[in-house]
């Protein structure tokens, strides 16, 4: 499959979305789940375990500062569908101001982070990783502050996992999907448009103020 950065934006404008069997398959593939997996931004989950945790002083959070670091920390797994066709092609993305990385750093180290592609006002979440307890949810609680912020209404998570669930992420059908993605497409947003939070305090309080 001939793949570019256009083709990649058109596809996700269509709802689609493009995948690898493993890392090692050099084939790519079109996915359109029967059921999709949103991040409600109004209906983020903060547990009171992790409303502490994000109140601690003990890590930092970036934008875009190491898109590479956190495609390749999502592709360092035992199961991954990141081949190097696909780690090029959000490379090319991110490069181009499409695709987008939420970094957390903990000792000079990246500890965790998330990625994903922006269209109008929807945040296609590509995929996130964790090397420390709790990094990823601290990337997604520091993101969907960043989102709401700055004007998106709609986080697609492309699929529902357990710890999704537990962040307050639900599944729709395809077509509840495709109108809420119709709606999203008729405006735009600009993720830059805002500074990060202040701090994980910050976060939290405007968590609660919208859940």
């Amino acid at each position: 499959m001939d793949l570019s950065p256009d083709l990649l934006l058109h596809a996700y404008r269509s709802g689609i979305f493009p995948m690898a069997e493993h890392r090692d398959d050099p084939e790519v593939f079109w996915v359109d789940p029967r059921r999709r997996g949103v991040l409600p931004l109004d209906g983020f989950r903060v547990s009171r375990s992790l409303a502490k945790r994000l109140r601690r002083d003990d890590y930092q959070v970036t934008l875009n500062r190491d898109f590479l670091g956190v495609l390749e920390g999502c592709a360092d797994r035992t199961e991954t569908w990141i081949n190097p066709t696909i780690r090029d092609l959000y490379f090319d993305l991110h490069s181009l101001g499409h695709a987008h990385s939420l970094e957390v750093w903990q000792d000079g180290a990246l500890v965790g982070g998330v990625y994903g592609v922006v269209i109008g006002r929807c945040f296609c979440g590509e995929s996130m990783f964790s090397r420390r307890r709790d990094a990823s949810k601290i990337a997604l609680a520091w993101l969907v502050d960043l989102l709401r912020r700055t004007g998106f209404t709609l986080f697609d998570t492309q699929f529902l996992t357990a710890h999704l669930a537990s962040l307050g992420g639900v599944e729709i059908t395809r077509a509840d999907y495709r109108r809420r993605l119709a709606e999203a497409l008729e405006g735009d947003s600009d993720i830059l448009s805002e500074p990060l939070a202040a701090s994980g305090q910050d976060v939290v309080q405007r968590s609660t103020q919208t859940s």
